[in-house]
């Protein structure tokens, strides 16, 4: 569809205010996130839809001198792997915005902190059954935080290894590295590195599409 000026427009996600939520009911608390049901308005019918009510979450692309990435190994039990991941946790920390909960993970699962944040890329990890909403911080100028954070479970166990950025991105496109927001965070680094770092955008920009989401988790 052509604008105004008989140019194609950029292409972007849009809100859909015109979808009404008639009921909204919860199926199954969860420890992390909860199951809800759904009964939709949708154009003039009325549909039924189960999702995952997540609280969204922050990541953390950090990068040395050198454009090597800190990475960890961690275990994730759904999956049956110990899958390659960068920093990232949830917004579960009552008002805290997208920008402080980065530094946060950072410093609980790195032992790190930085001087240059900027904001790299947000996602809908899962957006047909979820409302997972995530933001990735790159993470520049670093050093080491002190704090009071005890890693337990399957953070306890957590390496941190500096991989070179170009190495990462040849796992990603190999298929040797599978989890989402790791491929999609180097591969946006790699991105935005090739034009001179112009893609990247103010860390405090508001959430919107985490404001939007539907659910309780995010509220």
């Amino acid at each position: 569809m052509l604008n105004a000026a008989g140019h194609e427009p950029p292409i972007a996600d849009e809100p859909a205010p015109d979808v009404r939520v008639l009921e909204s009911r919860e199926l199954v608390a969860g420890h992390v996130w909860d199951i809800r049901r759904d009964r939709l308005d949708f154009g003039g019918t009325v549909l039924e839809r189960d999702y995952m009510d997540h609280p969204g979450a922050v990541a953390v692309l950090a990068l040395d001198d050198a454009d090597r990435a800190l990475m960890f190994r961690q275990y994730r039990h759904p999956i049956a792997h110990r899958d390659w991941e960068i920093p990232a946790g949830l917004m579960d920390v009552s008002g805290e915005s997208g920008l402080l909960g980065a530094k946060r993970e950072l410093a609980e699962e790195a032992d790190l902190q930085a001087t240059e944040w900027s904001l790299l890329l947000e996602m809908f990890l899962s957006p047909g059954g979820s409302s997972e909403a995530i933001r990735v911080f790159l993470a520049r100028g670093l050093s080491e935080a002190v704090h009071e954070f005890v890693r337990e479970g399957e953070e306890a166990e957590l390496e941190p290894v500096w991989v070179p950025l170009e190495d990462a991105v040849a796992a990603a496109l190999d298929g040797r590295i599978g989890n989402a927001l790791t491929v999609g965070a180097v591969l946006a680094a790699a991105a935005s590195k090739a034009a001179g770092w112009t893609t990247l955008r103010d860390p405090d920009l508001p959430w919107t599409a985490r404001d939007r989401v539907r659910g309780e988790r995010s509220r």
